[in-house]
């Protein structure tokens, strides 16, 4: 029998989290956090609601795992985004020392890969580009509708 819980399985949720932002008028980033195939937390960007620069969809994830598991590492977690993170959430990343991290569509001009070095912890393992193409269409869907 093959495993329903692949990385694009899970991406997908993380696009449903991304959906939301959308439709609140936010830029739409999802991302979930995954332990033993089981989501253990969601987020998506809040920060115009929240008025707070640091309201990334990883974060709000991160902060619901952590609070989850109790535990402030997650070690044994991924943590599926649909936009490549920023430095800020990277560092999150870091400090919270995932063991793995999936993103989505590459962001050349904020993405924490933009120096061509991954400042992620050493033992977490990157995997980049999936479903990329559906979360590069939601957000140039975004600013398309912002710029009308």
């Amino acid at each position: 029998m093959q495993d329903i819980f692949t990385d694009e399985w899970f991406m997908r949720e993380a696009l449903k989290e991304a959906e939301k932002a959308f439709e609140a008028g936010e830029v739409p980033v999802g991302a979930i956090v995954v332990c033993e195939q089981k989501i253990i937390g969601k987020g998506h960007n809040l920060t115009e609601r929240l008025k707070d620069v640091t309201a990334h969809a990883e974060m709000q994830a991160i902060t619901a795992a952590a609070n989850q598991l109790g535990a402030k590492y997650l070690t044994g977690c991924t943590l599926y985004v649909t936009l490549e993170p920023c430095v800020m959430c990277a560092g999150a990343i870091y400090w919270a020392q995932f063991g793995k991290v999936v993103f989505g569509a590459k962001d050349p001009k904020r993405g924490f890969l933009q120096n061509g070095k991954s400042i992620l912890h050493p033992k977490t393992e990157l995997s980049t580009g999936v479903l990329a193409k559906e979360s590069t269409e939601l957000l140039k869907n975004f600013f398309v509708q912002l710029r009308d």
